[in-house]
């Protein structure tokens, strides 16, 4: 059995009802774990991307990235690694206010993890960071082990080809040229 690693799935679709569950499903299928998920509209306008993260091995997942593609609601999936994006995550921490300010270097801490104070009052104190999955995670152990965590939210991998364009952009294009082409 290959090594597994962490793969990217970028699609590109419209905005259809239930196509997340149809896409869910063919993960579920190959026994596959969602790890991050993230959903925004594309560059593209009335087009949707897909940001799926998932741990396995490079035949299983072109063949969930070919099943995904075959979809009718689907114009284009595509595999990732981490070489070919540029991607971060956003996190949010809580910490009880009284506990904060009890830390020694708070400013320090702040600049270290390059984190920023969204929200302080009486009871709590909101923390953002952005970054890749360890610097995230290395923030909430932190402070997990200096005052606790009152609660901690990370979201989905959000990412970008290195290329100049979406891929979907040079796919699209093709096509209409062959469709120009074809009604000379």
């Amino acid at each position: 059995m290959q090594n597994k690693k962490l793969y990217t799935v970028i699609i590109f679709s419209e905005n259809t009802v239930g196509l997340l569950n149809q896409i869910a499903i063919i993960f579920t299928r190959r026994q596959l774990n969602i790890e991050t998920l993230s959903v925004s509209p594309s560059a593209i306008e009335g087009i949707h991307k897909f940001t799926i993260t998932t741990f396995t091995d490079a035949d299983t997942i072109d063949k969930v990235v070919k099943q995904i593609d075959r979809r009718v609601d689907i114009l284009k999936a595509y595999c990732n690694t981490d070489e070919d994006l540029v991607y971060q995550e956003l996190a949010l921490y809580k910490l009880a206010t009284d506990q904060f300010l009890k830390l020694q270097s708070v400013e320090e801490l702040i600049r270290k993890h390059d984190a920023r104070v969204l929200e302080i009052n009486e009871a709590c104190v909101v923390l953002e960071k952005n970054g890749h999955y360890e610097e995230t995670q290395a923030l909430f152990c932190e402070l997990s082990e200096r005052i606790g965590v009152l609660q901690f939210i990370r979201s989905g991998r959000i990412a970008i080809t290195r290329s100049r364009v979406e891929r979907l952009s040079d796919m699209l294009k093709a096509m209409k040229e062959r469709l120009e082409r074809k009604h000379e």
